[in-house]
């Protein structure tokens, strides 16, 4: 099963119907490579369906959420972002820009491998988020300061 497939199956589990715009909407999120918020996805649906409703994507990454087929990471200071991939990794997250960026490894799989194994629990999903300046940001203090 693809990543689109697996969020349209938790949405027939919970006895959701798979509408135009809910297909639309899991087909946006599983080809996101980055964390979009929720009037990004209602953007990029719109071009599929012109129909959709801003509320139906809310409600539908809501759903998604409440169902743990997606992560939402709320940043404070703006409107929440919306991630699909599970897969252990950490979220760099620039506390100038907002920009959100996966960090995928070696080490991320082996500590949920290490936390499985010494505590018995069975890990569904991890967020580390770990917040800093990204390089981009930097560089334009660099240059500013400069």
């Amino acid at each position: 099963m693809n990543r689109s497939e697996k969020l349209q199956h938790a949405l027939r589990v919970a006895g959701h119907r798979m509408t135009p715009q809910r297909l639309a909407i899991c087909d946006v999120l599983a080809a996101s490579d980055d964390h979009p918020t929720p009037y990004v996805v209602y953007e990029r649906v719109r071009v599929q369906v012109p129909t959709v409703s801003v509320a139906t994507v809310y409600n539908t990454l809501g759903a998604l959420r409440d169902l743990g087929a997606i992560v939402e990471i709320g940043l404070g200071r703006s409107e929440a972002h919306y991630e699909p991939n599970l897969a252990p990794h950490a979220n760099l997250i620039c506390l100038q820009c907002g920009r959100i960026s996966d960090f995928e490894g070696l080490p991320m799989l082996q500590m949920a491998s290490q936390i499985e194994a010494s505590s018995g629990f069975d890990i569904k999903n991890t967020r580390i988020d770990v917040y800093g300046v990204c390089r981009e940001c930097q560089g334009a203090d660099d240059r500013v300061s400069g």
